[in-house]
């Protein structure tokens, strides 16, 4: 027999762990999903973290409960509106847990995000109320502030109460 001569890939080590490679078979250096895992480590680089802490979510919710007073306050104000208070009531509820999980991120753990909302929220729609009873009596209503919402309001604030805490906590878990 005929000697076939020195072994080509004799002085070529294989990293341990991995196979010989088929002759004939050509292997890239590494996968072509790489691209997309470095793409979005450079974005992840430039972007800055968003900035959170309880504070900043305790403040936007409160900003967003008093915006929803104010709502509530033209609506059913000026625009004399009622049943449609309740859903103002649970927008309220569900803008105020939104806005403190955007400013706390996990600032927060799950149950005081929760109660904050529900807390916020309830003395959201109860400014509201207040307003309401101002607004009539700068039209010349003559009624004390729990006269005024029994009388024309009925048992919508109690349930507007009830509404606006319940969304709030339930989307702040």
């Amino acid at each position: 027999m005929t000697d076939p001569g020195p072994d080509p890939d004799a002085g070529t080590a294989q990293p341990e762990g991995t196979a010989a490679p088929v002759p004939g078979e050509r292997r890239l250096e590494r996968p072509p999903s790489d691209r997309y895992r470095e793409a979005e480590a450079r974005a992840a680089a430039a972007t800055p973290p968003r900035a959170v802490s309880p504070t900043r979510g305790l403040v936007l919710a409160g900003a967003v409960a008093f915006a929803g007073a104010v709502v509530i306050v033209v609506l059913g104000g000026i625009a004399a509106m009622t049943l449609g208070l309740i859903v103002v009531a649970g927008v309220l509820g569900w803008v105020v847990a939104a806005a403190l999980g955007f400013g706390a991120g996990g600032s927060l753990p799950a149950s005081r995000r929760a109660w904050a909302a529900a807390g916020i929220a309830l003395v959201g729609v109860l400014v509201g109320q207040v307003g309401l009873w101002l607004y009539a009596s700068s039209e010349g209503g003559v009624l004390s502030l729990p006269d005024y919402l029994g009388e024309v309001y009925g048992p919508l604030v109690p349930l507007e109460a009830v509404i606006a805490p319940v969304v709030a906590w339930v989307t702040a878990r």
